[in-house]
């Protein structure tokens, strides 16, 4: 937890942008995996609740009176049973106490709060939810259906909270640079046990607890497999073979929940063939073009453009595609291997503010992406840079053996794609390679102080010697 005034100052903030009402924010609660008492999947507070109020107990909500100028943390406190099981908590009042809170009640208190406010006629805001049983709290406490909650969620409130939490304070950064150096831990693991013979699983599984021993949790399910070209490939028992290539894209959570989240594929031997070489190094240096270009003022989508750019210009160089660079951009031909976007925000989520809305967190009037075209429909983040955000730098070439039959089948680009040259490639998999950027006052830099091999000469005198 952050010093008190953290939170006391951001609410404060929050109330400046909101203006008027009364904001709820929703902690999140326990979520068992097959029987109640079996709390297998292990809690995870609410990203904004915890961004405004720093508590880590389930069961939580905070209530701030916009006009009264009246916070209230709701929450019930635990009794003898769950004492002799999980052990004592601070009181409801002392977790108030530690956040600047002034007020707290019992749970059925909130009902009386948002009856009071709806019979005053003020607005009640709350952000988009996405567990189930927040929907079916909202529909106790406001009567709007959980159909409906997502596009009745408070404009005012994702507005403000985005932009809040998007500039990072220097107290996130490092706790995003610990995060980092736990990811370091993480792909080093990983690179030192990948060899042929080895399960994806095991591997997957060692990278797991690396993030579970340094710090609270990893902050996605780690992928790992030697089919690149699936982009949430998660471990399988399949055995790593020798000429393939392996993908891992992992990162951690600190224990105040800030990301890491990188990426890196490197050659199951240790050494890649000249073929891999070939891919591996435009996606290195299309990932190094980022880094040159990603600076206050600029579009993160102009960026993701000037990638798009160069590995076409480069992938025409090995025959792969053709014709006119700009137009087969223009056109979307490049998602055949490239079907997402460059990066995303990145820092209590891994995917940061995701589940506000990512038009609202990623992108703004002049960047909103073209949602009819392959590509730019899967784009999370193409809004002018600020000093503060933090962003990933991802770009990856896939060869999707399903994608390629129905492109080829439809007649698809066939101006800017090489499909008799394409075919050959179907065993390939895929490439990605990514780091974690802060945007600085006159560019950006990596996030972590111990860069995480990835130029080719690196990878494999690293795997070498490891």
């Amino acid at each position: 937890m952050f010093s008190k005034e953290t939170y006391v100052n951001r609410r404060t903030e929050l109330k400046k942008l909101v203006k008027s009402g009364v904001i709820i924010l929703f902690g999140n609660n326990e979520s068992p995996a097959n029987f109640p008492a079996n709390g297998y999947y292990p809690f995870r507070q609410d990203s904004s609740f915890l961004y405004y109020f720093g508590l880590q107990r389930d069961g939580l909500v905070g209530v701030i009176d916009i006009d009264n100028d009246k916070e209230t943390l709701v929450g019930d406190d635990i009794d003898i049973d769950d004492i002799v099981w999980y052990g004592s908590v601070n009181s409801v009042s002392n977790m108030a106490e530690a956040c600047g809170v002034k007020n707290c009640a019992p749970m059925k208190q909130l009902q009386v709060i948002c009856n009071n406010a709806l019979r005053d006629k003020r607005q009640v805001h709350f952000l988009p939810p996405y567990r189930h049983d927040t929907m079916i709290q909202i529909f106790d406490l406001l009567g709007i259906h959980p159909n409906q909650q997502r596009e009745q969620a408070s404009l005012e409130l994702i507005n403000a909270v985005v932009k809040q939490r998007s500039t990072k304070s220097q107290l996130e950064i490092e706790e995003i640079e610990r995060a980092c150096a736990v990811g370091y831990k993480m792909h080093t693991t990983a690179m030192r046990l990948t060899k042929p013979g080895v399960t994806e699983k095991f591997v997957g599984g060692q990278v797991d607890g690396i993030a579970n021993s340094y710090g609270s949790m990893t902050s996605f399910p780690t992928i790992f497999t030697q089919h690149g070209e699936i982009m949430h490939g998660n471990p399988s028992m399949a055995v790593l073979e020798s000429g393939r290539l392996a993908l891992c894209d992992c990162g951690a959570e600190t224990m105040e929940h800030y990301c890491s989240d990188n990426t890196r594929t490197f050659p199951v031997n240790g050494k890649f063939t000249q073929r891999q070489l070939e891919i591996y190094s435009i996606v290195v240096d299309c990932h190094d073009l980022a880094l040159s270009l990603a600076k206050p003022g600029v579009k993160y989508f102009d960026v993701h453009l000037g990638v798009c750019r160069l590995m076409t210009d480069r992938l025409k160089e090995l025959g792969l595609m053709k014709g006119d660079t700009e137009a087969a951009v223009r056109a979307g031909a490049h998602a055949m291997f490239l079907p997402h976007g460059l990066g995303h925000m990145m820092g209590m989520d891994v995917h940061d503010m995701e589940g506000l809305g990512q038009i609202h967190v990623g992108f703004d009037e002049e960047t909103r992406p073209n949602l009819e075209q392959f590509g730019t429909n899967c784009l999370r983040m193409g809004r002018k840079l600020e000093e503060g955000f933090v962003i990933t730098d991802e770009p990856g070439i896939y060869f999707i053996p399903a994608l390629i039959d129905e492109w080829r089948a439809k007649g698809l680009h066939t101006d800017f794609i090489n499909y008799e040259k394409l075919e050959t490639y179907k065993d390939f998999g895929g490439i990605r390679v990514e780091d974690d950027l802060l945007i600085t006052k006159d560019g950006c830099r990596f996030l972590g102080e111990e860069r995480i091999p990835y130029h080719p000469k690196d990878v494999e005198e690293f795997m070498s010697k490891n």
